[in-house]
């Protein structure tokens, strides 16, 4: 796939079955990751490739949060269910390192540029996802979990796999709404 045709085009895809990415296309994938600009070579991300078991212990701990935040059962049901809408889920962590010349912020746009970067990467190869945030990025526990320091951020959760579907279409923006030209 050309550079140029997958950012045009890209999008998410949502119903993901087997199989996952593995071997040289896993590594693709994480190579990829690790080629997000990095002010200062601070590399402060943090991965962790959640399959088959795995995939159950992301759902134990989201269980875990919807318990403690008190919310119905059904939900708490359907916490333990959500990791395994992918037969893959990649959970990117920006790990804080205090430095004077690269603010958090910037540490954060990093380690978002690395899980745009494994999703461009796998969809380069064939392989479809979608990248999830949502209130279990947030919560203390889940953030506990993965042994997040008060400024370490879960930037969201990448599911990925396979699917039969056609993607879907998104809706052509014109630029000059969202960009000024200053000459």
């Amino acid at each position: 796939m050309q550079a140029l045709d997958l950012l045009l085009n890209r999008s998410s895809q949502p119903r993901l079955t087997e199989p996952a990415p593995e071997g040289i296309v896993l590594e693709n994938i994480m190579q990829a990751a690790l080629r997000a600009p990095d002010h200062r070579c601070l590399t402060p991300w943090q991965f962790i490739v959640c399959k088959g078991k795995g995939l159950v212990k992301l759902g134990e701990i989201f269980e875990q949060a919807a318990i403690s935040s008190g919310v119905g059962q059904a939900i708490v049901d359907r916490a333990m269910q959500l990791p395994l809408r992918a037969p893959m889920v990649i959970v990117a962590i920006c790990k804080y390192k205090e430095d004077d010349k690269v603010p958090w912020v910037e540490q954060v746009a990093s380690t978002a540029c690395a899980v745009h970067s494994m999703q461009m990467a796998a969809l380069a190869q064939g392989f479809q996802g979608v990248w999830r945030s949502g209130s279990y990025a947030q919560d203390k526990i889940v953030k506990d979990a993965f042994g997040c320091f008060e400024h370490d951020e879960i930037l969201g959760f990448l599911y990925l796999g396979s699917s039969k579907l056609k993607t879907m279409a998104k809706l052509k923006r014109t630029s000059s709404a969202y960009f000024d030209v200053w000459e």
